[in-house]
């Protein structure tokens, strides 16, 4: 201590300053889009008034606010980090404090602010603003006064030239004059009246950007017309003339000519008389080259590519010049002249090119400067001014006309064909108002002050615009949303070349930031306007404004509304349906919580069902299913302060409860968990529904117990609970001193609970009879299995199986069938001495057959088949070898079902012709009885009772011996049903199942029935068909399963060793009928291809197809089937078939080709089987089918398909064969390649320009075509054939004609490179466009 300074007075607040704890503030500034990414850090004593933080923060920001509450009572968290946003106050922006700063003006919005001085950017030198800025930066006007417009996607180009015409004060100042006639027009679609509002926005709104939505309606273009990029050039010509088309008969008919048109001749000169044929032409922009074709040298100037503009050539040698004069071909020089420049002079710096070495677009991105005054006097005609304005003379005499500047000029220069390009008339007029050349003598110099900068390359990029306000001589960076000071240097940098920093898309394109447009005005005093001030306004412009500021100051309250609104997920469980029900509860935060019940409780339809008084909101957890707490007492609570404030988003739901009248609301208290207990019956072996009772974390397992013995009346002393954590994870609470907590209880949880008083709890809980049942209660689901109508016997008929005994091993095995007429039924014996006898017999004829010399056949069969009569009808997509096995099925009365024995040959000579589905594979078989009967009922958990059926199926003296006759395993790749020893895959453990009749809805099909199957579902899929057997009436190995998807998809399920772990409860399965595929056979699906049919692909059947079988093979063996199943009378050399890739048609099937040599085939193959009209023309590989269709532009409509077979794949073959059926001229046909799948749709109003007609190419195997295969789809016309010229109506109505067309024929746009859109205009508000277009 230094001496002396113990006696020094220190004040108490500095005493105890470090012994008290601090709060640590960072504060965001959203009210500054340039200091957006800034963060303000305080570290102040929790004492400190928040009157000292605003004070700290205004210092640094600088704003100003007053408060005396201290930190801490204002709920700042000490020891940690407190976030804090600078923000604007009721969506003002927030006053900066200047030491001479003058009163507030009201009228500031009025007028033009002047800017602040310019800061850098954080971390950048750029001059591009950045764009994380927050939701309220949106709403708050930029410092420098001007207003942002929001990029609706792809919209940078609109944005750049709408700023450029809001800050030209001629262009602005003459469309406030216009007045809008709202009885004349309809303001959503006049383009005038939009711009003249959002013009008004850009001046008057608080906001910090506004939206061009209403703009871009105006021109017709629908929410796809935003992802369009497109260039600023073309969209500024193509607005100009719908404003010129909008402006007729108006004051401002000709203000576009006024104000942006120039002209110039165009003439060409004989150097031997001197003879000149010339004409006028006007122009809105000049297009400058950036560099000469064939040069690798840019021109470094503007002025130089001027120069270079109106630079003449030499007409010579074969582009010599034929003089009038002359009479002959002559030397001549081409060229143009300027003859007047406009009051704003627009030039486009064409840096767009096409490079013929990579076949590419390529943006030119060498440097060209411009200055800021630009003297036009240089470039003037003076000579021109005596020459005759009436006489004009084309150049049409020489042989390469226009070549030398026909790259350079825009479509600007010539309307003399009265063709208004990009905009669509209801009809075009062709006068044209010649204005007098004006030829200049007084100053041509003209101040730059719009930059239209684009960044990116040629496949895409971002416009924004550097405009000069001539308000105050700065210069300023419109970029969409952001509008920021820049300086000279700034503008510097968009000369390009690659030097310096590019600022927007800096890294991406170091170099590709450069000048697009540019425009200039020439500086006359005389002409040189200033903008309206606010009392100079017209009338309607003051009402308009007035209408503007009502509708932001209504969106600001509507804003306000939605920022004190609390907007949380509401449940509820419906007291009759049952059903849990949701929606969005948005409340205002002001809102009691008794008014927010009234609001739930209409929103979810119960006024007709429970009384309101019956209702209340309780605070919920969906994901855990968890009741947090209930708000008793607190009915006049604000919602804001119950919820905790408003937020984008809660971590908790609100549920509306329900209750009897008869009933009282529980209490819900924070803290509880919530428990869900099912009692466990085991002598029932049935699981209760849950009874819900709330407990504390803290408490012990038996505090756990007695609260749990008084909920559900059951003995606390011999009570057993079963803690279920997830799924599967059973663990029984055995410690009665252990926590909720520690046993691992959460929010909510599941409980089982037993309390009998057997000797079950004696056993290790795994092996107990409590852990077996909730093990099969966790395991299984609900099945819904639709058979098929074959299936004999009523189910009232049928016992279930159930194994009797311990071991799984040693299975005694007999069974119940239903057999004879209705009323005469079999007994258990009876049944089980008639099949030991069949066994017998089967076991013995295969052990004769294998003494006989098949060593490879096992002595055990599994051919035992409970044979009974279906019904009369067949299932129609049954093959032939489906009903062979059904002949074996004798009926003799559909209500009664009689047995029959089978002979061994029968047997054998089943396998011999099977032929099912290659998935279904039917391995080694043992011998097979079915399974005994139990009558004893088995409640499952849920309390439905059936029987139960075992897995175990065979014998224990057939187990280790195996068949091995072939199957068609290794072809599928499908299992087989048992593992090496013999035993069924389903016998590993003891699975639970039961099924039992279930009554459907309506519509599933007479004859068809249903089953309700309860199964463990980790058994096997051969386990579960071996189980299905009784109810099937024939064996596994002779039917499959379909799993039945959403939209009623079906797919066979074919893994049989893979378990049902993937279905889930209520999926439903599909049983059909089919047998097991011999070695090298395919289920083949076969459908009908009808190329003029609205659906050209129709299923037919199923059929088989083997290896080494030719297609003239397969097709005989289809022609009884066709004609039984399909009604189809065909002769085998009147169809083809063809492969089939999705819906479109490929490769034809020639009749000597070998399945598996020539054609590739595979498990659940499709083919298209095609009908032909004459004899088949495909006679060789070589040859190509393709599918021809004319285009009839003079009648918008299509041919129907025509077949064309080429011996080639030559391109001037195809065109003599579309020559030969169609009648064209062979130099008249123009074809296309059809898009997408087949039939290749398109509408009508497409066809014409969207298809790439006329390939430059000589093969069709070649780019862009790459046709290689047969069925390809072209599209051809005759192209001296003009297109229809469609009214309005008319096209309105083809467009819905073709919606509904395509609609139904399932049309789908499919991918293709994106082309470009021509950029329109639709002067009557609606695009005359196909709507199923993008």
């Amino acid at each position: 201590m230094v001496p002396g300074e113990e006696n020094q007075l220190v004040p108490k607040e500095i005493e105890n300053a470090a012994e008290e704890p601090r709060v640590l503030c960072i504060i965001q500034d959203t009210t500054n889009s340039k200091t957006v990414n800034e963060r303000i850090t305080l570290n102040l004593p929790a004492s400190t008034p928040l009157r000292k933080l605003f004070e700290d923060v205004a210092n640094k920001a600088p704003l100003d606010h007053t408060s005396d509450k201290s930190l801490l009572d204002a709920n700042f968290e000490p020891g940690k980090k407190n976030f804090l946003h600078l923000t604007d106050k009721d969506g003002e922006q927030p006053q900066i404090l200047l030491e001479d700063s003058s009163a507030g003006d009201d009228s500031v919005h009025d007028r033009f602010i002047g800017p602040l001085p310019r800061e850098g950017s954080v971390g950048s030198t750029s001059d591009y603003v950045s764009q994380n800025y927050s939701y309220s930066s949106i709403l708050n006007k930029s410092e420098t006064g001007y207003v942002g417009l929001v990029n609706q996607a792809m919209t940078c180009y609109l944005n750049s030239l709408l700023q450029t015409l809001f800050m030209t004060p001629e262009f602005r100042n003459a469309l406030y004059k216009w007045e809008f006639e709202e009885s004349e027009e309809d303001p959503v679609t006049s383009i005038p009246y939009q711009l003249q509002r959002l013009f008004v926005l850009l001046q008057t709104s608080k906001k910090r950007a506004i939206e061009t939505t209403d703009v871009t309606r105006s021109f017709g273009w629908d929410s796809s017309e935003a992802w369009q990029q497109h260039d600023v050039q073309e969209l500024c010509r193509v607005m100009f003339d719908a404003l010129e088309q909008k402006w007729k008969q108006t004051e401002q008919a000709d203000l576009i000519n006024e104000l942006y048109q120039g002209k110039l001749k165009d003439y060409v000169r004989c150097l031997e008389c001197g003879y000149e044929g010339w004409r006028i032409d006007t122009y809105l922009d000049i297009p400058l080259v950036i560099r000469p074709y064939g040069s690798s040298q840019a021109f470094a100037s503007v002025e130089e590519a001027l120069h270079a503009f109106i630079q003449p050539e030499i007409l010579d040698g074969p582009n010599q010049y034929f003089c009038e004069r002359c009479k002959k071909k002559c030397d001549a020089r081409k060229g143009l002249r300027f003859l007047h420049f406009p009051y704003l002079l627009t030039l486009q710096l064409k840096r767009f090119d096409f490079d013929y070495t990579t076949m590419h677009r390529i943006k030119l991105n060498d440097r060209m400067t411009f200055p800021e005054e630009l003297d036009m006097s240089t470039f003037i005609d003076v000579e021109d001014e005596k020459s005759p304005q009436t006489e004009s003379c084309t150049d049409s005499g020489a042989e390469n006309e226009g070549s030398c500047h026909s790259d350079q000029m825009s479509n600007d220069f010539s309307n003399d064909d009265g063709v208004d390009e990009g905009i669509c008339l209801e009809s075009n007029s062709g006068t044209e108002k010649i204005s007098k050349p004006g030829l200049e003598k007084n100053s041509l110099i003209y101040e730059l002050f719009s930059v239209m900068v684009h960044s990116g390359s040629a496949a895409g990029g971002h416009y924004y615009a550097c405009i000069k306000s001539f308000s105050d001589e700065q210069w300023y960076s419109f970029n969409d949303q952001h509008v920021s000071r820049i300086t000279q240097e700034d503008i510097k940098k968009t000369h390009g070349g690659s030097s310096g920093s590019r600022g927007y898309y800096s890294s991406a394109f170091a170099s590709s930031t450069n000048a697009y447009m540019l425009i200039y005005r020439l500086k006359d005093p005389a002409r040189n306007a200033k903008f309206l001030e606010v009392d100079e306004y017209p009338e309607h412009i003051k009402n308009l404004v007035q209408r503007e500021r009502e509708l932001e100051e209504q969106e600001k309250r509507q804003r306000e509304i939605e920022r004190n609104t609390c907007k949380i997920k509401l449940f509820c469980l419906h007291p009759v349906k049952q059903v849990m029900m949701e929606n969005k509860l948005e409340v205002h935060k002001d809102k009691t919580l008794k008014e927010a019940v009234e609001m739930a409780y209409k929103m979810m339809d119960l006024e007709e069902v429970i009384p309101m008084d019956c209702c209340r909101l309780v605070k919920y957890d969906e994901f855990h299913d968890y009741l947090e707490r209930s708000y008793e007492g607190e009915e006049d609570t604000p919602m804001g302060l119950l919820l905790g404030g408003v937020k984008s988003t809660y971590m908790f739901d609100l549920l509306l409860e329900t209750r009897k009248p008869d009933q009282v609301f529980q209490s819900y208290k924070p803290g509880e968990v919530m428990v869900k207990v099912h009692v466990v019956d085991l002598k029932a072996e049935s699981v209760a529904a849950p009874v819900t009772v709330r407990a504390y974390l803290n408490q012990t397992v038996t505090e756990f117990k007695q609260l749990i013995s008084k909920a559900i009346y059951l003995p606390a002393e011999t009570m057993r609970i079963v803690l279920e954590r997830c799924y599967n994870d059973l663990r029984l609470l055995t410690v009665p001193s252990k926590t909720l907590k520690a046993e691992g209880f959460f929010r909510s949880n599941k409980v089982f609970v037993e309390s009998s008083e057997t000797l079950d709890y004696q056993m290790a809980f795994t092996d107990s009879h409590l852990w077996k049942l909730l093990d099969r209660h966790a395991n299984t689901i609900r099945l819904f299995v639709l058979l098929p109508e074959q299936s004999p016997g009523s189910y009232s008929k049928r016992t279930a199986c159930q194994k009797a005994g311990g071991d799984s091993g040693n299975v005694e095995d007999d069974c119940e069938r239903v057999k004879g007429p209705v009323g005469s039924l079999k007994s258990v014996e009876a049944i089980l001495e008639e099949s030991t006898e069949k066994l017998k017999s089967l076991s013995l004829q295969q052990q004769q057959d294998g003494d006989n010399g098949d060593s490879s056949k096992s002595t055990e069969t599994s051919e035992f088949e409970n044979i009974e009569s279906p019904l009369n009808e067949r299932d129609s997509s049954a093959s032939v070898d489906n009903r062979e096995l059904e002949q074996h099925i004798q009926t003799s009365d559909p209500e009664n079902f009689q047995s029959e024995e089978r002979s061994d040959s029968d047997v054998n000579n089943d396998r011999s012709t099977s032929s099912v589905d290659s998935d279904i594979l039917s391995s080694s078989h043992s011998s097979d009885t079915l399974c005994n009967a139990d009558n004893a009922q088995i409640p499952l958990a849920n309390g439905l009772d059936s029987h139960s059926i075992t897995s175990s199926r065979r014998t224990k003296a057939n187990e280790g011996k195996k068949e091995t006759w072939d199957t068609a395993e290794e072809d599928s790749g499908t299992d087989s049903e048992y593992d090496e020893s013999g035993k069924s895959r389903g016998e590993i453990q003891y699975m639970y199942f039961k099924a039992e009749p279930y009554a459907a809805d309506e519509g599933s099909g007479e004859g068809h029935k249903w089953l309700m199957v309860h199964v463990d579902k980790r058994i096997t899929l051969a386990a579960f068909k071996q189980h299905l057997e009784p109810f099937v009436g024939v064996l596994s190995s002779h039917f499959k399963v379909f799993r039945v998807y959403a939209s009623n998809q079906e797919f066979e399920s074919v893994r049989l060793n893979e378990t049902l772990s993937s279905f889930s409860d209520d999926n439903k399965i599909t049983i059909r009928l089919g047998r097991a595929l011999k070695k090298g056979e395919y289920r083949v699906k076969v459908y009908q291809l009808l190329v003029n049919e609205q659906e050209p692909c129709k299923f037919l059947l199923d059929a088989v197809f083997a290896k080494g079988m030719t297609v003239r093979q397969s097709k005989e063996e289809l022609i009884p089937q066709l004609r039984e199943q399909c009604g189809l009378e065909l002769s085998i050399d009147r169809f083809r078939l063809r492969k089939k890739t999705w819906k479109n048609p490929g490769t034809v099937f020639l009749d000597y080709h070998i399945y598996e040599e020539d054609i590739n085939i595979s498990s659940n193959w499709e083919v298209f089987l095609e009908v032909l009209d004459g004899v088949e023309k495909m006679k060789s590989m070589s040859q190509l089918a393709v599918l021809s269709r004319r285009w009839r532009p003079s009648e918008m409509k299509l041919d129907p398909f025509q077949e064309v077979v080429l011996e080639s794949s030559s391109v001037d073959e195809l065109r003599e064969k579309l020559s030969e059926i169609s009648g064209i001229p062979l130099e008249d046909i123009e074809f296309a390649k059809g898009r997408g799948t087949f039939p290749c749709d398109i509408s009508v109003l497409d066809i014409h320009q969207d298809l790439d007609w006329n390939p430059k190419v000589s093969t069709l195997n070649v780019w862009p075509l790459y046709i290689c295969d047969d069925g390809a789809v072209i599209f051809y016309r005759d192209k001296t054939e003009e297109l229809m010229e469609l009214t309005d109506e008319q096209r309105n109505e083809l467009m819905k004609k073709e919606s509904s067309r395509l609609q139904k024929t399932g049309h789908r746009v499919t991918y293709s490179p994106r082309k470009e859109k021509a950029l329109k205009i639709y002067l009557d508000g609606a695009p005359n466009k196909d709507l199923t277009q993008d």
